[in-house]
Order: C-alpha cells, then structure tokens, then sequence
C-alpha cells in the first residue's frame, strides 16, 4: 500500500498532501488527472465544466448533482485546483521526475473531524489512478476498500481527526 497522506493544519484550516511518485510521463499523468473519460476511472464524482480558470464545475454522481465548485488554477501540464463544493479546495501538481512524475494531491478543508474519511477516500482513489496508469486490474470498485484503508488513517491521525464518519446512508459495497 502507498504511504498515508501527511495531515497539516495551517491557517486555520485542515490539509491533507498526498504525495505519488509514478512511472508514467507528466503528460500522461495530467491526461488522466484532467480528462473526463480517463478521470472516471479514479475520481469520486463527475466533473462537469470546462478546464479553465474561472469556469464553473458541478460534481455529479449517478446523474445527480452533488454540489457545485470553480476551477480557480488550470495551468497545464502542471497545476489544477479547485473548489470542490463552498468550502473544500483540491489542488493537484503533477511535476517531471526523471522518466516518470509526481503528482501531489492537497485537500484543504475546514472540519478536522473529517481529516480521517476523506484520507481514506483520496487515498483510494489514488490506488485507483494509479492501477489505471499501470494498466492494472483492481479486484474492487470504488469504495470498497475504504474500510481497510480508513482503519489505517484512524489509527495514524490524533483521535480528533477521525470523528466524523461516512456521510448518513453511504455504503462501501
């Protein structure tokens, strides 16, 4: 398994840095970080909106809009960060390593309680993308193997930074 995200708080707010270092080209990485057809394979919700700075973004799933964001920086083949609903902000830097790259995923939010589910969910979601790249079959879908990945965080973060679970109704299986 991939290292646990580093948990920062700074500026009175909530990070979480995942950092990957992956056998693929920036490129190619960016492709799959921006593109809708290769973000479905690794993102929690559909993106909808243009990849521009400024543009307005709803995240969908299963056809219902979840909630809406901005696209505030989309600078490629390097830097896309937005607002993921009124208060969360994603940005994800993907930078040349030799043959490879790294991408580095930053969620700032505002609930520390949270700092645990949502490890485990961009954790996940990276295994994912990562498997994408590789052209890796995974014998589970997405969150299916949250469970085992957030009892690591849990364990890992202080106890105040897993106080919030799963949002009400949600179901790994």
């Amino acid at each position: 398994m991939s290292e646990l995200a580093v948990l920062i708080e700074h500026d009175g707010r909530t990070q979480l840095v995942f950092t990957r270092r992956l056998a693929h080209p920036q490129e190619e990485v960016w492709r799959a970080v921006t593109e809708p057809e290769h973000q479905q394979a690794w993102f929690p919700d559909e993106m909808c909106g243009e990849r521009k700075q400024g543009a307005a973004l709803d995240f969908v799933h299963e056809g219902e809009t979840l909630f809406s964001g901005e696209m505030l920086v989309f600078d490629p083949p390097s830097v896309m960060e937005f607002a993921w609903g009124p208060d969360d902000r994603v940005r994800i830097e993907v930078e040349p390593d030799g043959a490879g790259s790294v991408l580095t995923l930053t969620h700032t939010f505002d609930e520390y309680g949270k700092a645990a589910r949502d490890g485990a969910g961009w954790h996940e979601c990276l295994d994912l993308l990562a498997s994408a790249l590789d052209g890796t079959p995974v014998p589970w879908k997405l969150g299916q193997h949250w469970s085992e990945i957030h009892a690591e965080y849990v364990q890992a973060f202080p106890a105040a930074a897993a106080t919030i679970g799963p949002p009400e109704g949600w179901s790994p299986d």
